[in-house]
């Protein structure tokens, strides 16, 4: 299919899709690649270029234009669940979407049933392999960093797009980290395309999306596995809520047994943790006595407000941003303070007690997973004198 072709189709679909004229998608800023040159660019799509793999597809790296230009290449799986359809929906997407925290495509190449995206290529690859893999730790305040960007990213996909969009899959595997460690938000094949407010009435098109449970285990809200239950842009705030626990405990939030093909949710654990003062003991050993007492709390309230299993108790990204924002705010101030009385000194905070009001709900039906949570709010926090550690009296 030609790319002059290739893009009356997605304007056709548009059209059918939403009952309006489309927006002029512009042709020009992407390349049509043929399959011979993506074969060249990553050398027949060799085993030892590959970076990345995940359900739908295995990203190369490559090299185009004479060795100038450095990409990431995405192969889709002909035996995956991706079709034309889900492949048209990312290329829709990604050229629509221009944020610093959003993946660039480049191009894309549909020929002999191959499925093909190409994309800026990410120094330092996926999140889950800086969190969960070999690598080294990454030090606290770039993880707070990394997770502000992905906010940020994720709130212009439901508010500052030209239509709201919601992801459906946020998980540290599709969170790619640039050269200078900024968070891009990658794999959209997945998402949804609303209209340009949550609140309006939903399209037809709309209602058929939605009805398909699509993303991750262990990062999907509870209304996802619901046909009757209205999807929204919480969803996604569910999801990085459950990413921001893991990137706080450098683990998985799901287990899964090795022998069975049951799951255990560990969040309501992680809670319980939290409510008998014992938030010490899920951090990442890697992190303790690095992370400001201040800076905890604000983190840890607006992580566990995202994972309310009513979606209308769960915050705005808009609002998980801000706060992220200002938990990063406090941390560098309280660095500043220990590098004030001891310039030469490494940071060493004190371990930090949490009391929180619990009230236990389930997440999912009955049956679904066995998982189980918990619905925690943290009242105001009252500093003590025990070495900068902070108590949170109990509402």
């Amino acid at each position: 299919m030609s790319l002059q072709n290739f893009f009356k189709f997605l304007k056709k679909t548009l059209v059918k899709e939403r009952g309006r004229k489309p927006s002029a998608l512009s042709e020009g800023q992407y390349r049509q690649f043929s399959l011979a040159e993506l074969k060249a660019a990553t050398n027949n799509f060799n085993h030892d270029l590959k970076i990345g793999e995940g359900g739908s597809g295995t990203v190369y790296k490559g090299d185009i234009d004479g060795g100038s230009l450095v990409v990431a290449v995405k192969r889709l799986h002909r035996s995956s669940r991706i079709g034309v359809e889900e492949f048209r929906n990312e290329v829709e997407l990604l050229c629509q979407l221009r944020h610093q925290n959003i993946v660039s495509l480049l191009g894309f190449c549909h020929e002999k049933r191959e499925m093909i995206l190409v994309f800026e290529h990410l120094t330092y690859g996926s999140l889950d392999g800086h969190v969960f893999g070999n690598a080294d730790p990454l030090p606290w305040k770039r993880r707070l960093e990394i997770c502000i960007g992905v906010a940020r990213g994720l709130h212009y996909l439901h508010t500052g797009a030209k239509y709201a969009i919601v992801h459906r899959d946020v998980k540290p595997h599709n969170i790619l980290l640039n050269e200078n460690w900024d968070a891009k938000l990658s794999d959209f094949e997945s998402s949804l395309i609303g209209p340009s407010s949550f609140s309006k009435p939903k399209t037809n098109a709309w209602e058929e999306m939605r009805t398909s449970a699509r993303g991750t285990l262990g990062y999907m809200a509870a209304e996802m596995f619901y046909k009757d239950h209205e999807l929204s842009e919480k969803v996604d705030v569910f999801s990085l809520g459950m990413l921001l626990l893991e990137v706080l405990c450098g683990r998985r939030m799901l287990d899964a047994f090795a022998e069975h093909t049951e799951f255990i949710y560990l969040t309501s654990g992680i809670i319980e943790c939290i409510k008998n003062g014992c938030v010490h003991k899920i951090i990442d050993p890697f992190l303790k006595g690095k992370i400001a007492p201040v800076c905890l709390v604000e983190y840890v309230e607006i992580t566990l407000n995202c994972i309310y299993i009513n979606p209308n108790e769960r915050p705005s990204m808009g609002e998980v941003e801000v706060t992220l924002e200002l938990a990063l705010e406090l941390q560098e101030k309280a660095d500043l303070v220990i590098k004030a009385d001891n310039p030469h000194a490494g940071y060493a905070y004190e371990d930090v007690s949490f009391r929180v009001s619990v009230e236990r709900k389930s997440y999912f039906p009955a049956g679904c997973c066995g998982g189980e949570s918990y619905a925690t709010s943290i009242s105001d926090a009252e500093s003590v004198s025990d070495g900068g550690a902070v108590s949170i009296a109990e509402s």
